[in-house]
């Protein structure tokens, strides 16, 4: 253990990253069961914004945000969602990539194609689970 000056006057054993919050963290990670509760609540809590992440992402929102976050906090605990997490920053880069090199048309079309896909399912869902059909109601007001 390496020895600090501390100034408060308590115990001068502590090593230097066990302040704050990364502090509190790895006290937690220190007991077998403070291990496993952890792990348990950041999987808990990372799926949950993962599934609701992926019920957003066909309607207009932060679907997509949403479910980055989750992989975020699974990716604390958990190695596989950290792989994952990677894979889809790097797919995301090279999307985007991809589109700012490519010239005005092709951008247009792409942007036309997602905005008409959007509208389609919200008009979808609305139908569904409103019973609202948005092409009836539109024709009974300009008529």
């Amino acid at each position: 253990m390496a020895v600090t000056d501390d100034r408060r006057g308590g115990d001068a054993t502590e090593g230097p990253g066990r302040e704050g919050f990364k502090g509190w963290l790895e006290g937690v990670r220190s007991t077998r069961t403070g291990r496993l509760t952890l792990k348990i609540v950041i999987g808990v809590v990372g799926a949950a914004l993962v599934i609701g992440g992926l019920l957003l992402v066909p309607l207009p929102g932060p679907g997509w945000l949403i479910v980055f976050a989750g992989l975020a906090v699974l990716a604390t605990e958990f190695a596989w969602a950290h792989r994952l997490l990677e894979f889809a920053k790097k797919t995301l880069s090279a999307w985007t990539d991809w589109l700012l090199r490519q010239g005005w048309p092709l951008r247009i079309v792409i942007g036309a194609v997602t905005m008409a896909a959007a509208a389609v399912i919200v008009w979808f869902m609305l139908r569904l689970s409103l019973g609202i059909d948005l092409i009836d109601k539109v024709r009974d007001f300009l008529t």
